[in-house]
């Protein structure tokens, strides 16, 4: 084969993986909702009231803040580790002083075991001043079902925190003071405190086999190189928002899976939403969701569309959202 040849050979592969690149992302363009879809069921909109024994409304995240902490905890299929959570942080929380007042919603997503009846014990329990469930018709996934939950709290300020108890309320504290800080700096009435445990990962490194870790190092360089969060670790289910900030954010979040938390973090960054990051303590729980490989991969590979998608303008990101 002549130079000529070989030269045209690669010039006509070349032509044909861009022309299949192009295809691809008009594809992906096109078939794209430029908008989350933030709709929901009447019954979604409610919430059941054990005690009195009768359905009452959710009042709106664009309303005014009633109580100082909403704590927002997404469940699915969480009748054994929920109770376990559920005391640990209402034990926490009893040491509130009384004019810090707070409210847990329970967002059962689309469970099949007996996670709102054991959710709505609680509710009966502690009333749902306290205690409020929102069961989800079906399964959106973790991210829309904080989402849901953040759209039907009172709070000033908002936290969410995995059903399976792994981050320990002790360390509530520590993200709340933080994000005063951050208030304190901000001229927008916006932050972001994220919990994380980049300060356990050599200990983590130590405990999981050569693959695992390879798989874990990947993960991290690929959500870092393709959304360049501004905190460590992006994956810590115990993340706190000022009122006005989870409006923003939640109201332009598109992923509703496992990936949303980066989703967030994107958001934040092209908002100029101030973020910090706070070291927590953290204990892995039996139990876990995540099938560790395929997990990982259904993530990067979401975590590749965020970048896709917002880069080509498929998703759209507006300055304020019109919630329901």
């Amino acid at each position: 084969m002549t130079l000529e040849m070989s030269l045209l050979t690669i010039v006509s592969i070349s032509s044909t993986i861009v022309i299949i690149l192009f295809v691809i992302l008009v594809f992906i363009y096109l078939m794209t909702n430029p908008y989350p879809s933030i709709s929901r069921s009447a019954s979604e909109n409610k919430y059941y009231d054990p005690n009195e024994q009768i359905h009452k409304v959710f009042p709106k995240l664009k309303d005014s803040a009633s109580i100082a902490l909403s704590i927002i905890i997404p469940a699915y299929n969480e009748e054994l580790r929920l109770p376990l959570m559920l005391d640990e942080a209402l034990e926490h929380l009893k040491t509130y002083k009384k004019e810090s007042t707070y409210e847990i919603i329970i967002v059962d997503d689309g469970s099949t075991d007996r996670t709102t009846e054991i959710a709505l014990e609680y509710s009966q329990k502690y009333t749902t001043d306290l205690i409020r469930v929102l069961t989800l018709g079906r399964n959106r996934g973790k991210g829309g079902a904080v989402r849901l939950g953040m759209l039907s709290a009172r709070g000033r300020e908002l936290l969410f925190a995995d059903a399976d108890g792994a981050t320990l309320f002790s360390e509530l504290e520590k993200v709340r003071n933080e994000l005063k800080l951050q208030l304190g700096r901000s001229d927008c009435n916006m932050a972001l405190v994220c919990g994380s445990r980049a300060h356990l990962q050599q200990e983590s490194i130590a405990k999981r086999s050569f693959f695992r870790t390879i798989l874990m190092y990947g993960f991290h360089f690929w959500v870092w190189f393709l959304c360049n969060p501004r905190v460590k670790d992006t994956q810590c289910g115990f993340k706190l928002f000022s009122r006005p900030a989870a409006r923003l954010l939640f109201g332009n979040l598109h992923v509703e899976r496992w990936a949303f938390d980066v989703d967030i973090l994107y958001l934040a960054a092209h908002f100029r939403v101030p973020v910090a990051e706070v070291c927590v303590q953290w204990t892995e729980k039996d139990g876990s969701k995540l099938v560790p490989v395929f997990s990982w991969m259904q993530m990067a590979k979401d975590i590749l569309m965020i970048r896709l998608r917002y880069m080509l303008g498929a998703w759209k990101i507006e300055p304020s959202h019109k919630l329901e």
